[in-house]
């Protein structure tokens, strides 16, 4: 574990040297938050109380997408384009030589890299959120820390998603086309356009029962204290089963992929 952590903290201080994107991305944030803001009055203001929030939920669920856009990479990024460059150069056979666990080496870097984003990206924009708006911010120090506990299970999802999108690069020429597909249906699926209680009948069931819900939709209702009781150890079994699963199918695809594809380059 000591090897996981020290990947997990250089991942952490690589993305803390890029100053000027953190800066770029807080800003864009924020003008995105307000825009997403007014939006959402508007919408609320016609249709109260919709979805079960009333205005203050709406808008804290607004500003916690944002403090989550890059910490969760709801819009992809991260570790998968890395990865995806290494397996078409070849360069993955290197990482296969080294006496560590290919997936863990990547989910450590990028739990570093989400920890970075959260402070650096995540913070500001929230916090000028609840200057300019009236936020539902949780009462109970202990809501707080069950936020983070379900952030960090969004993170393990987003990442095992990720991870196999990245894979499919032993199998493709170019990756590229299947990533933006993911981010989309990430952004769709995950509650950042609007939140999967707004979603009608059928539709509403099925998007928060697919794993892009535990990367938002989860830890925003854990925040607004939505889910309580056997609700909040219902949210997490959701979290903990989607990241199980995708994170097994990762193994068993990358274990398909090693043995059975030559790495495109090499």
């Amino acid at each position: 574990m000591r090897l996981y952590t020290a990947v997990a903290v250089s991942g952490f201080k690589r993305y803390a040297t890029y100053r000027v994107a953190t800066v770029a991305g807080v800003f864009t944030n924020t003008i995105f938050g307000f825009i997403l803001a007014y939006t959402y009055t508007a919408l609320w203001d016609e249709r109260p109380h919709l979805g079960g929030y009333d205005l203050a939920q709406a808008l804290t669920f607004v500003w916690l997408g944002q403090a989550l856009l890059a910490a969760v990479a709801l819009m992809g990024g991260g570790f998968q384009e890395e990865l995806q460059d290494r397996i078409r150069s070849g360069d993955i056979a290197v990482d296969l030589y080294r006496p560590v666990d290919l997936q863990l080496w990547w989910l450590a870097t990028e739990l570093g890299r989400a920890l970075f984003q959260l402070l650096g990206r995540g913070v500001v924009p929230m916090a000028i959120g609840a200057l300019v708006f009236e936020l539902r911010l949780p009462a109970s120090p202990l809501t707080w820390l069950w936020f983070l506990l379900s952030v960090v299970l969004a993170v393990c999802v987003g990442f095992a998603v990720r991870y196999l999108v990245s894979l499919a690069s032993f199998w493709l020429l170019d990756g590229t086309g299947l990533s933006m597909l993911s981010g989309l249906l990430c952004l769709f699926f995950s509650g950042m356009i609007l939140p999967l209680n707004v979603f009608p009948g059928r539709l509403g069931e099925i998007a928060r029962a697919l794993p892009w819900a535990a990367m938002l939709q989860v830890p925003a209702d854990v925040f607004l204290e939505e889910r309580r009781g056997p609700g909040l150890l219902g949210a997490f079994a959701f979290q903990v089963g989607w990241a199980v699963a995708l994170l097994a199918a990762g193994r068993a695809l990358q274990s398909a992929a090693t043995r059975k594809v030559v790495v495109q380059g090499g």
